[in-house]
């Protein structure tokens, strides 16, 4: 362990500088001319190096992280360096490193043109940590355990699966990266669906992308749901609004126990905002609510923790979901605002637990009620948060706007009949998820059944009304 190394050595936060930069790792034959420029980094008492968590360039290249195999076992300090995987068979754990080319200087004595066979990239034991590349769209973490001959695009190897612990050891990372919103990739499912995003630099795109707050996503929608039948014409149903949100990735790591991570934290935040109006006489929802998914969305941002690219997957998928009984007629419009957490803490000593917040606030902008019945509808988000691909963190986020009316109707012997009735709308949320069997990819003991988040709801009045004579 690089901890146990570091101890070794006099103390002092220089001599512990050196010892992260240069003492913790054994020289590695050819790897002097792939460094690249170090990552910022502290020292910490305990012999462990602070590393800083931030989005990776989106101007250069991100630097591939290479751990070299130290002698006697064990891993030196992670580095930065020039090598790439030019490509990679997820089904085989066959890779091809390449580096740029490097000048070689001829040795005395040699002919014109000869030069020593040039040094191989990586050696078995050797952990490498990549962006996105051909063949891991995801990025790459793996150990490589074979090194095999050279080809026209580098050096092909063998690699198997590992964890980030291997990597990052005994060193700390603590933060949260905004995502930026035009890496996001959208797949539409229905018709009406349109995109929009605005970024930090001030780059706008989409239908509403000039009102958005800079580094904000929205979905707008606009979409039929079925009506009931004998409904008339005019009382045809229908979902329209919009989702915005502002997503951030959060993440930590501390390994200074030195035998895998002491806690770990990976999960998703941000602000949302939507507007939707549900309108006309919804038919009657038979089982479970009837659940439209209207778009896709998928991100890979990279974030880099010191040297090491962390390469955090996402998806989302957006749906409008109606729960109806097909009697009572709605023409409401709801504004909701907030924000939300969701992902998985560890701890040693007690393992995983899941972690889900939500604060939000919602008000009717219009609300009319007819008929006898009830009706439920949601703008909500499926959300998958991993890491190199591997869902670790599942939730399910829906504000959601509840109607009910209730009339009534008596006669009595003398002739006389009287009507009376009231209605009430109601705003909520529900927040649900698990945890699931990929977070051991951190390096903590795999847990053996996925663990539910717990079922988060709130719910306050909106508004309501009574009718009688």
């Amino acid at each position: 362990m690089r901890m146990l190394a570091r101890r070794l050595l006099l103390p002092g936060l220089t001599t512990l500088a050196l010892a992260a930069t240069g003492c913790a790792s054994t020289t590695h034959t050819g790897a002097g001319a792939d460094t690249a420029t170090p990552a910022p980094l502290t020292s910490e008492a305990d012999g462990s190096r602070q590393l800083d968590v931030a989005a990776a360039p989106v101007d250069s290249p991100t630097p591939t992280a290479v751990a070299r195999a130290a002698t006697g076992g064990g891993k030196g300090a992670p580095k930065a360096s020039t090598l790439k995987v030019a490509s990679y068979d997820r089904s085989t754990g066959r890779a091809v490193i390449s580096r740029p080319a490097q000048p070689v200087k001829p040795s005395p004595g040699s002919s014109p043109g000869s030069s020593p066979a040039p040094d191989k990239p990586v050696a078995v034991g050797d952990v490498i940590a990549s962006a996105p590349a051909p063949g891991a769209p995801d990025g790459l973490l793996a150990k490589v355990t074979e090194v095999g001959a050279k080809t026209p695009l580098g050096t092909e190897v063998k690699t198997a699966s590992t964890t980030l612990s291997s990597v990052l050891d005994d060193d700390k990372a603590d933060g949260k990266v905004p995502v930026d919103p035009a890496s996001v990739t959208v797949e539409p499912l229905m018709k009406g669906v349109t995109f929009s995003w605005a970024k930090s630099q001030g780059v706008r795109f989409g239908p509403e992308g000039a009102k958005l707050p800079l580094g904000n996503l929205r979905l707008d929608v606009n979409a039929p749901v079925e009506t009931a039948p004998g409904a008339p014409v005019s009382a045809g149903a229908s979902v329209s609004g919009f989702v915005q949100l502002a997503p951030a990735v959060e993440f930590s790591y501390d390994g200074s126990g030195g035998s895998g991570p002491r806690s770990a934290f990976l999960g998703m935040s941000g602000d949302w905002s939507s507007q939707w109006s549900l309108k006309g006489h919804a038919a009657a929802s038979t089982g479970s609510p009837k659940r439209i998914p209207f778009a896709k969305l998928h991100g890979a941002p990279v974030i880099q923790v010191g040297p090491v690219p962390v390469v955090v997957t996402l998806d989302l998928t957006c749906y409008i979901q109606v729960e109806a009984d097909g009697r009572v007629t709605l023409d409401v419009r709801q504004d909701v605002k907030g924000d939300f957490r969701v992902g998985g803490s560890y701890a040693l000593g007690k393992g995983w637990s899941p972690v889900s917040a939500s604060h939000v606030r919602s008000t009717p902008v219009k609300a009319e009620v007819t008929a006898n019945g009830r009706v439920k509808s949601a703008l909500g988000a499926e959300a998958a948060v991993g890491l190199y691909g591997a869902v670790g963190v599942s939730a399910d986020f829906a504000p959601y706007l509840r109607g009910e009316a209730d009339a009534k109707v008596s006669a009595s012997t003398d002739g006389k009949a009287s009507a009376s009735g009231a209605w009430a709308l109601y705003g909520g949320f529900d927040l649900s998820g698990q945890l699931q069997l990929k977070l051991s990819l951190f390096g903590t003991p795999a847990f053996e059944r996925r663990i539910p988040l717990g079922a988060l709801n709130r719910e306050w009045p909106l508004t309501s009304g009574k009718t009688g004579r």
